[in-house]
């Protein structure tokens, strides 16, 4: 004889109807939509939906403008690198400064996956000189 219970997860008994077992406590609705909020919050301007729709959750915000201010840093760069684009001559130089910049946009997105992975963990990611200007917005 054997003092085993059966098993929870048998077949349903022939001709009747078979129901599921109930989710896991503490169900993974609310995480999901903080998770895609977080992620959001790393995609340049889709950081605006995070910072807009969940004003109520500190974590979601402090994510979405440090996000913004990755941003705003980036796009400054840009048009630092734009100007100087057109005020150096073209050649060698012209080479360099694109170098440094194609190295710089990899090293935002190095940071904005750091970030993102960081965040969807539960934790924050503090870019030395953005997240200070990020906490100032």
């Amino acid at each position: 004889m054997s003092s085993f219970p059966p098993s929870p997860t048998s077949a349903p008994p022939p001709g009747g109807s078979y129901v599921p077992p109930p989710p896991p406590a503490g169900g993974s609705a609310g995480g999901s939509d903080r998770t895609l909020m977080v992620v959001l919050s790393y995609i340049w301007i889709l950081a605006l939906i995070p910072l807009l729709a969940k004003k109520e959750d500190k974590e979601v915000q402090w994510h979405a403008k440090n996000g913004l201010a990755l941003l705003v840093a980036e796009v400054a760069i840009y048009l630092l690198f734009f100007v100087l684009g057109y005020v150096l001559p073209s050649g060698a130089l012209g080479c360099g400064l694109a170098t440094i910049q194609c190295v710089i946009s990899l090293g935002f997105l190095v940071i904005r996956i750091i970030c993102i992975i960081k965040g969807v963990a539960g934790q924050r990611y503090r870019v030395p000189v953005i997240s200070d200007l990020a906490e100032k917005m």
